[in-house]
């Protein structure tokens, strides 16, 4: 990130006036496809895309020096299982059922990498037919996936190895509309279910996914909070990473007070009732979610901890180890700008209020004044 970007981040995030970014324009009509890497820069990336949570497509150019696209795969364009086995054979892998629903997921086990590639075949040589059923190892999809968005509402890309997939997108807010009579979200948006406007009351017709073909070497951004359901077109192998930064640090944080108010409206009759109600409800949703405000808080500084390391030696002249950190003197004054935002409306949190901080390291308040201390001295940068 350049010194103009972040200048124009930050104004960005001023003009929301606290508002979490994503979901208040218009849906886009298509995808935007990047060709060249030589034409396309991470500034154009983050004001085309980041900043208003976009999806897009980046050529298979942008991959083709990579390693695993001349490894994984046989000059066909298939998956090279005599490669995979020879480096993978004997790691044990999760495996999902993509033909059994249990609640709004696929039950797993876990079996040999090459126990899961005898299956494979099986099931190709079966004509996409197993007695075992459909099966899906971790990222690497034999079938559709669930309509679901990405985890904390963080971003997502995913890269196409080898073979094709196709995605079904809608942006944030539009999945409101296909929740069913209680509530819920569908497992499949595009089951005939979703006809019966019974059970799906508020349902629009002619509010149609995003469709996107995702070819092999291609690389797909997925934004912040943007349902999705995926299928694999063929034999497919992808990559896939998902990250928060700056830009949607504050979309975690707005998931995260969602969730624990769904905790607290289905434990609520206990809530006169149970001692310690508001720390068994912090509980509930680190079980169900994977993380709760504390927790949060903790990641928050982590992350500080290591932006304030790349500020003190930008501030010093020396860039050395900054770019050991990934990162640039202007990204890291421009996340501990988002950084500050955010820890603030944590600590103002009625329910962060309740957590027991007294053996934390560093107290949340003492942290904050550390990251307004930080973006005041980043202001010469």
């Amino acid at each position: 990130m350049d010194r103009e970007t972040r200048t124009f981040a930050e104004r960005h995030y001023r003009s929301l006036a606290g508002r979490v970014p994503g979901g208040d324009g218009p849906a886009p009509s298509s995808v935007t496809f990047i060709r060249a890497p030589d034409a396309f820069s991470y500034a154009d990336f983050v004001k085309g895309f980041l900043l208003p949570n976009l999806p897009c497509v980046f050529s298979s150019a942008f991959t083709e020096a990579w390693g695993s696209r001349r490894r994984w795969v046989t000059p066909e364009g298939k998956p090279d299982f005599e490669y995979l086995l020879h480096k993978y054979g004997d790691v044990v892998v999760p495996v999902a059922n993509c033909g059994v629903r249990e609640y709004n997921s696929n039950p797993k086990e876990h079996m040999p990498f090459r126990d899961y590639i005898s299956y494979w075949k099986e099931y190709n040589q079966g004509g996409c037919s197993s007695p075992r059923g459909c099966l899906y190892l971790k990222d690497w999809h034999l079938c559709r996936s669930p309509f679901h968005a990405d985890i904390f509402r963080s971003f997502s890309w995913s890269v196409n190895i080898c073979g094709r997939k196709k995605w079904l997108f809608f942006p944030p807010g539009q999945e409101e509309a296909l929740r069913d009579c209680h509530g819920n979200l569908p497992y499949d948006v595009t089951s005939t279910e979703l006809l019966d406007t019974h059970l799906y009351p508020r349902i629009q017709h002619n509010s149609r996914p995003l469709e996107v073909i995702q070819e092999a070497g291609e690389m797909l951004f997925v934004p912040s909070g943007w349902h999705h359901q995926v299928y694999n077109l063929d034999d497919t192998i992808s990559i896939n990473h998902n990250w928060v930064n700056g830009c949607n640090l504050a979309n975690m944080w707005q998931f995260l007070q969602q969730e624990l108010q769904a905790v607290q409206h289905e434990v609520r009759e206990w809530k006169d009732s149970m001692p310690d109600w508001h720390h068994h409800c912090q509980v509930i949703m680190k079980s169900c979610t994977g993380i709760n405000f504390e927790e949060f808080y903790h990641f928050l500084k982590v992350i500080a901890e290591k932006r304030f390391l790349v500020l003190r030696q930008g501030l010093k002249g020396d860039t050395g180890d900054s770019t050991s950190l990934g990162l640039g003197l202007q990204q890291a004054a421009f996340d501990v700008g988002r950084l500050a935002d955010v820890l603030a409306s944590v600590v103002a949190h009625p329910d962060f209020q309740r957590v027991d901080t007294s053996a934390f390291s560093t107290q949340p308040e003492e942290l904050l004044q550390q990251l307004k201390d930080a973006v005041a001295a980043a202001e010469a940068l």
